[in-house]
């Protein structure tokens, strides 16, 4: 079990609990504060003087004052018309990572919440009741407004929510599991919803699966040096050591590991060719800073979600509620645009080692890779689905943060946008699990038609991987399942699992 204090969750905790379903508790810790925070609020709610959001209304409302005997509707009324999403659903992972990251957030003891809401919301995660909640309709400042209302709406028997892969209303869903609906009192609908914990769980799930991308963006890269008979030199520690950066190390370690005791390279180590095209020679300078990138947004990530990002604060040590602009997602929204960035480029270098491994010109490999030129169109078409991911991942690369639009009367007159940049940078990984996809099935045939001999040893276990889920193209078939074949191989980490088992762990930094 995860016990939250709202200092020391982790990012591989947020996974575990987001897709491996492990528990979820209150440290003793975590308790006291939110109970603290709580006695504050208590007596905020005695006077009459305006507090932001517990005595007053939300946004340009903040100048009219609530009377006590309104203030529970205020909450309510909060929650249900903030429920604005659009669109599809956000997948379950996203959802479970937030309502962890809430409670977690809540915790720490600065939102005055009561405890028995929070204990609610982890409830509702440790049973597995999935808030149905829109993707689209959060700007990314005063929170994620929109998208957090309609995990809340659930906690308040509204709303639609998922139980066992069912959708249902928020009141079946809460009785089906054996939980009452919550009422809210004086800050708490604010406490739930002013927060960047959507934007954020959206890049936690991110990071994980860029963690697996990066790594089998080498595999790919080192299965193209070998198909394509390239060399090792420009791979000698040597020369990223001269420049030392983290990623360009790692990257560097992982093609050495790859590549190592291969036949195929051993055969031509004496030929004339004194260097490759960048796409291969630069590699651990193109993949080491995208894992550059990816180390900074999760030092981002590991601070955000460990922190008291609503409005206003309460203050355990004095007493007072203190209005500020944490609810606001520019941190999340910059290093999410530069994560977009940095996975695109990885996209943008694997499809041009596919376009040399189809280029009969470039390759010194039959052209396609096919026996059957003319007859057989071989791999042609595949190098057409690389381009057109790698173009719609240009249009998505552009910076969701460079946009603010005001809202709420011009109150909040500069918002992040950071919850776009964040859903961006999962559909960007998307395309690029498919763009590697492809140049794995290429590299594969190329080192094919290499035969007899062999590569190295983790690009071997790459190739055999590959080969036990897709046939050698002797003529040509439909392309399409071969694609998804080897996307799921990245996707369920069954080619990474299989090469590190030959080769040890590829490094990331």
């Amino acid at each position: 079990m995860i016990l939250l204090d709202g200092n020391s969750l982790t990012l591989e905790d947020v996974v575990k609990v987001a897709r491996g379903y492990e528990e979820v508790g209150l440290s003793d810790e975590g308790r006291n504060q939110i109970i603290k925070s709580r006695e504050i609020v208590d007596k905020i709610l005695e006077q009459e003087t305006p507090v932001y959001g517990i005595s007053t209304g939300f946004g340009d409302f903040s100048t009219i004052f609530i009377s006590k005997e309104k203030r529970e509707k205020l909450q309510r009324n909060l929650i249900l018309s903030h429920a604005t999403g659009v669109g599809e659903c956000l997948p379950e992972d996203v959802v479970r990572s937030a309502m962890l990251l809430r409670a977690n957030s809540l915790s720490k003891g600065y939102s005055g919440i009561k405890l028995s809401s929070v204990e609610m919301l982890i409830n509702m995660l440790n049973k597995r009741v999935c808030p149905a909640v829109p993707a689209k309709g959060s700007v990314g400042a005063s929170g994620d407004l929109a998208p957090l209302s309609h995990m809340v709406l659930v906690m308040l028997g509204e709303g639609k929510a998922f139980v066992n892969g069912k959708l249902m209303t928020g009141a079946e869903a809460l009785a089906e599991v054996g939980l009452k609906p919550v009422v809210l009192s004086g800050k708490e609908g604010l406490a739930l919803i002013n927060g960047t914990q959507i934007m954020t769980a959206v890049g936690c799930m991110v990071w994980q699966d860029a963690v697996d991308l990066m790594k089998t963006a080498d595999v790919a890269a080192a299965l193209c040096v070998e198909a394509l008979k390239g060399t090792r030199t420009a791979f000698d520690s040597r020369i990223s050591l001269v420049r030392a950066h983290l990623g360009q190390l790692a990257t560097t370690e992982n093609l050495l590991r790859l590549t190592q005791d291969s036949p195929i390279i051993a055969s031509h180590v004496n030929c004339s060719k004194v260097q490759d095209a960048y796409s291969l020679r630069c590699v651990p300078q193109v993949h080491g800073a995208s894992k550059d990138a990816l180390r900074r947004a999760e030092e981002t990530l590991t601070i955000e979600i460990n922190a008291a990002t609503d409005n206003p604060l309460i203050m355990p040590d004095t007493g007072e509620a203190i209005s500020g602009g944490n609810f606001h997602g520019q941190p999340i929204a910059l290093v999410m645009d530069y994560l977009k960035l940095a996975l695109a480029e990885l996209g943008n270098i694997s499809e041009r080692r596919t376009n040399r491994l189809l280029d009969a010109h470039l390759s010194e490999l039959p052209p396609f890779l096919t026996a059957y030129p003319g007859e057989d169109s071989g791999l042609m078409i595949t190098q057409y689905t690389a381009a057109s991911l790698v173009s719609e991942n240009k249009v998505l690369v552009h910076p969701a943060s460079a946009d603010s639009i005001p809202t709420s009367a011009n109150q909040e007159d500069h918002v992040s946008m950071g919850t776009i940049a964040a859903r961006q940078a999962r559909e960007i990984l998307e395309n690029v699990r498919y763009i590697l996809a492809i140049e794995c099935l290429a590299a594969a045939q190329g080192i094919d038609f290499l035969a007899p001999l062999a590569p190295g040893v983790g690009t071997g276990a790459a190739h055999k991987a590959i080969r036990e889920a897709v046939p050698h193209l002797d003529e040509d078939r439909i392309p399409s399942p071969d694609i998804k074949a080897i996307y799921d191989l990245i996707a369920n980490r069954t080619m990474i699992e299989k090469v590190e088992t030959a080769v040890g762990t590829l490094k990331i930094s």
